[in-house]
């Protein structure tokens, strides 16, 4: 098995290669399929040798360029706690002029019930099982492999912990956590080695730095005047689909800042300016 971290959007997406398949876990924004391909391109893998499509849950900055590749000949796979979230995302795309976004195909879509999966990634040579993880949306899963590895997209992550207390996302991560993970994919933050609790290098080859290191801390030393209007601009560029690097060209922002900003801001039902500021703050702590 080989797992690869694709980086061409706004969200974290993994490509799985089992033994006798490839799984590709969420797809990122509508209009990124160009970059994907890129991307796809660079790894020397052909969009066309991906077998299935996983979507951790129907948000449009997870599934918004699945029927694209799905074009290709994949299968997007939906559990049967997704079922009625397939089109949620569709009149998003609809206000924000498209993107050139495709729905998902009913007709298309492979039906799985979780308690099924197991069976369903045996076929692709990878030992696991879906697990439906309600907290950030209704339709949220997460995929464990029993070699160790998590991937939970928008669940939120392990240091914000406390902030849940009492509510599903709690729920969710005991049930998680009672598996013995060691390495926590994210959708939108760096993976998280359980066993260090530091944050991995990314493809680039960046020094690995502690998640308390990548808040407040960096925001003081790199990011130079009123936080708070920079945090609106930020949001208001992520809602147009603006890719991270072109985010930190328009604004100067510091990269790990502006990675802090788009997670809290995508994995927070309705959260605002503040209270973004307020979880930086408890993360940098």
């Amino acid at each position: 098995m080989k797992i690869y971290e694709l980086k061409y959007s706004n969200t974290n997406t993994y490509l799985i290669a089992g033994d006798t398949g490839i799984l590709l876990f969420d797809t990122g924004w509508a209009g990124n399929f160009p970059a994907f391909c890129g991307c796809m391109g660079e790894l020397g893998i052909p969009v066309q040798d991906i077998s299935y499509i996983v979507i951790s849950h129907f948000h449009p900055d997870h599934m918004g360029i699945a029927q694209e590749i799905a074009d290709l000949g994949a299968r997007i796979v939906v559990t049967d706690v997704q079922q009625a979230y397939i089109h949620a995302a569709d009149g998003v795309f609809e206000k924000e002029d498209g993107h050139g976004f495709k729905p998902v195909r009913d007709e298309d879509v492979i039906l799985l019930g979780v308690s099924e999966s197991r069976a369903f990634l045996e076929k692709l040579g990878l030992n696991g099982e879906i697990i439906h993880t309600p907290g950030h949306s209704d339709d949220s899963i997460s995929l464990w492999l029993d070699s160790g590895e998590l991937f939970v997209g928008d669940l939120n992550p392990l240091y914000e912990l406390e902030l849940h207390k009492g509510t599903q996302t709690e729920e969710s991560w005991n049930r998680l956590l009672a598996l013995g993970p060691a390495t926590v994919y994210y959708g939108h933050a760096k993976k998280a080695d359980l066993n260090t609790d530091t944050v991995s290098t990314d493809d680039a080859g960046t020094e690995a730095v502690s998640e308390a290191d990548t808040g407040a801390e960096a925001v003081a030393r790199n990011v130079a005047g009123d936080r708070y209007d920079l945090v609106s601009k930020i949001m208001r560029l992520i809602d147009k689909g603006v890719s991270q690097d072109r985010i930190q060209k328009k604004t100067g922002a510091d990269r790990n800042f502006i990675e802090d900003v788009t997670r809290m801001y995508l994995t927070h039902r309705n959260v605002g300016v503040q209270g973004i500021l307020d979880r930086i703050e408890i993360k940098g702590r």
